[in-house]
């Protein structure tokens, strides 16, 4: 299913190689999967593709529910490119053991699959193959492929069943991973462009620190809670300058063009540090948008009872001078959000 792709957008880069659960993923959106499709060979070539031009889109998991976020998504986009999210997608994540046809479970050695795979089914590896040597490859897929292509009748590969169909391989057992309510999220990104909001939104954010301080972390927070923004998502990072160094990154639930969202994201980065914007863009899951209205809805009641008590000031509201720079935030009287400069 899913939104329309933009008309403009005609190409779009995924990890590789087939059968890997970023295929997956995008096999659940008509309209991406009716682009021109290239295979990549890392998360990170993925996003080069798309800042280089050689491809409009980038598909790649960037949070797991059980294993946290992918690293290598995460910090590609927060230090190395300036891409915008322009979707989510979450699906739900089964994993199999597979092997060469006549492999039997007796006869496994070696376990290959991508690190937080074989990290999901630890449970599982440590019940029925303790002793199995553990390899890592570039995803799930890429282990049922060097399978595939090298059987020795001692080896086994953790991927999704689309791979063993894909590469002509047995399972031989379905659904190890050691929770079933295991999960993995996908973003979609483009150079540029923000989605329209749809009441239904999600931003991310990375804010960096301007100094470390006591008490730091708490006034970022005190943004968000003061406006009744729901943050889905805080991570630390560190910023790659040295020990100690560390960033912010942030999901919250509504979009840049919020008035709640907006006003936030300004003090954000007046009061806190540099922010770096990922995108707004709509999300995946149950609608939350109700709370978000009931916020805002909150929100225009206090500026109202607040600019009647001004209304009554001799002399209020006072003479803007002429030289006042445009962009800034507007009184509280006024709305309290922020206003653009004119073009």
């Amino acid at each position: 299913m899913g939104d329309l792709a933009p008309p403009e957008h005609s190409s779009l880069a995924y990890l590789g190689p087939t059968g890997t659960f970023t295929e997956q993923a995008l096999y659940t959106q008509d309209d991406l999967t009716a682009l021109d499709l290239r295979l990549a060979p890392s998360i990170p070539d993925v996003f080069r593709q798309v800042v280089a031009g050689e491809a409009d889109l980038g598909f790649a998991a960037i949070e797991n529910s059980i294993e946290g976020s992918v690293n290598v998504t995460q910090d590609t986009l927060a230090f190395e490119v300036d891409l915008l999210v322009q979707r989510e997608v979450v699906i739900s994540i089964e994993l199999n053991l597979m092997v060469a046809p006549g492999t039997a479970l007796a006869d496994v050695e070696r376990v290959c699959s991508y690190p937080h795979a074989i990290a999901q089914c630890r449970n599982w590896l440590g019940e029925h193959l303790p002793d199995a040597e553990v390899q890592a490859t570039n995803s799930t897929a890429d282990a049922a492929r060097q399978l595939a292509e090298a059987p020795d009748g001692h080896t086994a590969a953790i991927a999704p069943g689309r791979a063993a169909v894909a590469y002509g391989l047995d399972v031989l057992a379905a659904d190890i991973e050691d929770h079933p309510e295991n999960q993995t999220r996908f973003v979609l990104v483009a150079v540029d462009g923000i989605p329209a909001p749809t009441g239904h939104d999600k931003t991310s954010l990375v804010v960096f620190q301007r100094a470390d301080r006591p008490g730091s972390l708490l006034g970022i927070l005190q943004e968000f809670a003061a406006r009744s923004i729901n943050l889905t998502r805080l991570e630390s990072r560190p910023t790659k300058q040295g020990l100690g160094n560390y960033c912010f990154l942030m999901d919250l639930e509504g979009h840049v063009a919020d008035e709640l969202v907006a006003d936030c994201l300004r003090n954000l980065n007046m009061k806190h540090g540099d922010v770096k914007f990922l995108g707004s863009y709509p999300a995946a899951g149950s609608n939350n948008a109700e709370v978000r209205s009931e916020a805002s809805a909150a929100s225009r009641l206090a500026d109202e009872w607040l600019a009647d008590l001004r209304s009554r000031i001799q002399g209020w509201p006072p003479v803007v001078p002429a030289t006042a720079r445009p962009g800034v935030a507007t009184s509280v009287a006024e709305g309290g959000g922020f206003e653009p400069p004119e073009p």
